[in-house]
């Protein structure tokens, strides 16, 4: 697919773009409305980088969907196999509140199969990038994630749905039975920084409980290029598409069996 390293550097440049404009409106007033009654929240930035984001990719590739957080879906001009998820403002309760941890998330799906996915640290103006079987980058240079000696010494983040509830028996087991084994558990709110982290060898794991959308998949890519093991709760590798209701585990492969332990007794499997 000669498409995918221009689509790639297509997306860089549509993220650095709606990266940088949410920079500058960092910290200033800001419109913020609920989006559902989950508390997930939208701003005026989140609606206008995603439009910046769209028109880019529809300028080139008019052909392909789109799948954007606050467009939603778009079908191209003519039928593709091809659908875009993007993310313009990942971590917006973050922005809102005027938590500097927040991004873009940029991916591209061939027949549910991840191609490219590109993840912008607007904060620190940082570029990941990864294609399938290409490898992940930051910067441009190779990155890999990184084993830990003892993951009971380690920090992993936790990453959960917001269609998650808060009296979720099962979810509220599994964080208790992690916090009390390892060292850390971040919670981010940032999931497509989260992957970042986990793929460049800053984080011993991630668990990511029912977590689906716009800012999966590029995360996902450039993790496993990275050479970070993921499956499912019940130890299947996750090499393509997730399902509708993720439930994963991802780590170095020196710790992920550990770390799939530690879930799998607290969940029961």
């Amino acid at each position: 697919m000669e498409w995918v390293e221009e689509a790639k550097q297509l997306a860089e440049q549509a993220a650095i773009e709606a990266g940088t404009y949410a920079r500058e409106r960092f910290g200033s007033r800001l419109t913020v409305d609920h989006k559902s009654d989950s508390g997930d929240l939208v701003t005026e930035v989140d609606v206008h980088t995603d439009a910046m984001i769209v028109r880019r990719i529809r300028s080139r590739f008019p052909d392909h969907a789109i799948e954007s957080e606050e467009a939603g879906h778009t079908t191209g001009a003519a039928p593709s196999d091809v659908i875009w998820h993007v993310d313009p403002l990942d971590g917006t309760n973050n922005y809102a509140l005027g938590i500097p941890l927040y991004g873009v998330c940029i991916s591209a799906n061939v027949y549910e199969e991840t191609v490219l996915g590109v993840i912008y640290d607007s904060q620190l103006g940082i570029v990941y990038g990864a294609t399938a079987g290409g490898g992940a980058t930051q910067d441009g240079v190779p990155i890999r994630a990184k084993p830990v000696a003892e993951l009971r010494k380690g920090t992993i983040s936790w990453i959960q749905g917001h269609a998650v509830g808060k009296q979720d028996e099962q979810a509220l087991r599994l964080r208790h039975a992690l916090e009390a084994q390892l060292k850390r558990v971040l919670r981010v709110w940032a999931p497509s920084l989260t992957w970042a982290m986990l793929a460049r060898g800053d984080l011993a794991g991630l668990v990511l409980y029912n977590s689906e959308g716009c800012d999966l998949y590029a995360g996902l890519l450039l993790a496993r290029e990275a050479g970070v093991r993921v499956t499912d709760f019940g130890g299947t590798p996750v090499t393509g598409a997730c399902p509708a209701e993720p439930y994963l585990v991802a780590a170095h492969p020196d710790n992920h069996a550990e770390l799939l332990r530690i879930v799998q007794q607290a969940v029961g499997v």
